[in-house]
């Protein structure tokens, strides 16, 4: 792939990206967790518009400005490999664990579909396919342990709308070895 093909490639998925952002910032404001955001519950149309969707596992966050999360009923299953720390751990769901699940749809995204750690080894998980580095700097801002250190949707959209101006920025490497 040339550099203007790889630029091209970069910009679809910027905005793809974006539009997931978008959906999940709208959620956010009115006060809704998603719980099961990954790239299945994204619905894409033929010209790459993306809507977030299965609302299942959604709930809203109390009113109680102290209630920054939800909780679910233990045994309830939760999508781990999309899941944030504390989700797991504490099952505390917040705007910022689905921002981290941001993050893994992300690297779905930057990895053309493929599923996270699917028969992979820590060692294997890594992006082998052209990526641009400030999506990557995105999506790993997203895996803050701390859900206060992580962004906002609205400062992930603010990224976005940046690349998506700035095409230029949208510069090709070969692989991501973490």
């Amino acid at each position: 792939m040339n550099r203007i093909e790889c630029r091209k490639l970069q910009h679809r998925l910027v905005v793809m990206l974006r539009g997931i952002g978008a959906g999940m910032r709208y959620l956010s404001d009115l006060g809704y967790v998603h719980r099961d955001l990954a790239a299945r519950n994204i619905l894409i149309n033929g010209n790459l518009v993306c809507k977030v969707s299965d609302f299942g596992l959604s709930r809203i966050l109390d009113d109680n400005p102290d209630a920054a999360y939800t909780t679910t009923v233990r045994g309830g299953k939760i999508p781990v490999r999309w899941t944030a720390p504390e989700a797991i751990t504490f099952r505390k769901f917040s705007s910022a664990s689905d921002v981290w699940s941001y993050g893994i749809v992300t690297w779905e995204v930057l990895a053309y579909g493929e599923r996270p750690y699917w028969n992979m080894t820590n060692q294997d998980v890594s992006l082998r396919r052209a990526y641009n580095h400030a999506c990557v700097c995105l999506m790993l801002n997203c895996w803050q342990k701390e859900p206060d250190e992580r962004p906002r949707f609205s400062q992930i959209l603010d990224i976005l709308d940046k690349l998506i101006r700035n095409p230029q920025s949208l510069k090709c490497t070969a692989t991501l070895n973490r």
